[in-house]
């Protein structure tokens, strides 16, 4: 009989959001009349911005004529978006980022996943904790060695860099999913440091970068000099411009970025990255790239940053509901996550079924991304400004019975 991965025998039997959606569905069977509002899972509610859609509806009209079909693009996506991405999110901002750099995904949760592909396996990593769930799952079925970091309210629930420990892989969330923190540039200059003298390669996660609003914090790990050689930046359309349904991100690899085989020579880490996307994957859509393309038009950029400023909005009232509730209370300044911890007689998931049973609400209790996020929960701010106003009525309620 073939063998399995035993790896994944390493790894929860099931996904955080799918223990969740099944208490979800088992309440609502029980309680068909209960309106639940949902502030677990991070998907967006705004609809697509108008030159979002009126780039769909153009790009699609053209593949029903002969001249303009388009069947197969390019293996590392269509110049036109790949040229808006360096132009918009790099050279404006005096990052030396080209065109050649960026590869166009179907998002940065696949390629968080997927980049192992190309690294050799019993990698010596380090995964912050809490962690989104994907970072630490594809790194158990790889067989790799995890070295957690704990991120903890004394160290505003940052990664700090380790003193003595060997790393080949770091992995680092900023904005931070689920935190909500965001890294400061010292703090990510100590990284960059420590991955040179490691001679090790971060993967950046910038999915939350479009909420950033303290100019002094970096939306890129490339500000910070030293990162082309030895940091990959991962982004997504998701939550900067609503494509959750859609589907499109990028990875960017530096061309002086460099891997070493087990015999010594240095070979450009890109060329492995297109190596693996050629043979294992198709690329995205050409009617979704022309969609991106028109999230960085000067129209279409306006509009996603009204979406962002909107989940903003509900993230600070959030944060102040419950800090009035007496809950200490982190995150949401600079991203869409809302971290809170719980009473103290009550444990992560405690307070989940608490919060859905007595109020209708749906959170995500902080277990689910680690031990150290045993004792807090995460919000989304992705509901309606409505849907938020209720949520905050429902709280008070309880507060108040």
């Amino acid at each position: 009989m073939t063998r399995l991965n035993e790896n994944y025998l390493k790894v929860e039997k099931s996904y955080l959001f799918t223990d969740i959606e099944h208490k979800v569905h088992a309440f609502s069977e029980a309680n068909p009349d209960a309106k639940i509002i949902r502030m677990g899972i991070g998907d967006v509610t705004r609809p697509l911005a108008r030159p979002i859609v009126d780039g769909l509806k153009a790009a699609s009209e053209e593949q029903a004529h002969v001249e303009t079909f388009k069947g197969y693009g390019p293996e590392k996506g269509y110049a036109f978006l790949r040229d808006a991405i360096a132009d918009k999110v790099y050279l404006s901002r005096g990052i030396n980022i080209t065109a050649e750099d960026i590869f166009i995904s179907d998002g940065a949760k696949s390629d968080m996943g997927n980049f192992l592909d190309i690294l050799a396996k019993g990698l010596d990593v380090l995964i912050a904790d809490p962690v989104y769930p994907v970072y630490m799952d594809t790194n158990i079925m790889e067989g790799n060695r995890i070295h957690k970091l704990p991120c903890l309210a004394e160290n505003d629930f940052l990664p700090q860099v380790p003193k003595d420990q060997k790393a080949d892989l770091i992995y680092i969330c900023s904005p931070n999913n689920p935190t909500g923190m965001t890294m400061t540039r010292e703090a990510l200059e100590d990284w960059v440091s420590y991955a040179l003298e490691q001679d090790a390669i971060i993967l950046f996660d910038a999915a939350y970068e479009a909420f950033i609003q303290d100019d002094s914090l970096p939306r890129s790990i490339y500000e910070i000099p030293g990162a082309e050689k030895v940091a990959v930046e991962v982004r997504s359309f998701s939550k900067f411009a609503g494509f959750t349904g859609l589907r499109c991100g990028y990875t960017v690899i530096p061309s002086g970025l460099m891997v070493r085989s087990e015999d010594g020579q240095n070979y450009p880490l890109a060329d492995f990255w297109m190596r693996r996307q050629t043979t294992k994957y198709n690329g995205v859509p050409y009617v979704v790239q022309r969609a991106a393309e028109a999230a960085y038009t000067d129209e279409g950029y306006a509009a996603c940053m009204e979406n962002i400023r909107y989940y903003l909005d509900n993230a600070k009232a959030l944060k102040e509901a419950l800090e009035t509730l007496g809950l200490k209370v982190y995150g949401a300044e600079n991203a869409p996550y809302i971290w809170a911890e719980t009473p103290a007689d009550q444990t992560s998931w405690e307070y989940f079924d608490f919060l859905l049973n007595e109020a209708h609400l749906v959170v995500t209790p902080g277990s689910g991304f680690g031990a150290c996020g045993e004792g807090y929960i995460r919000l989304s701010a992705f509901a309606s400004h409505e849907d938020t106003k209720e949520a905050i009525s429902r709280l008070n309620a309880i507060v108040k019975n």
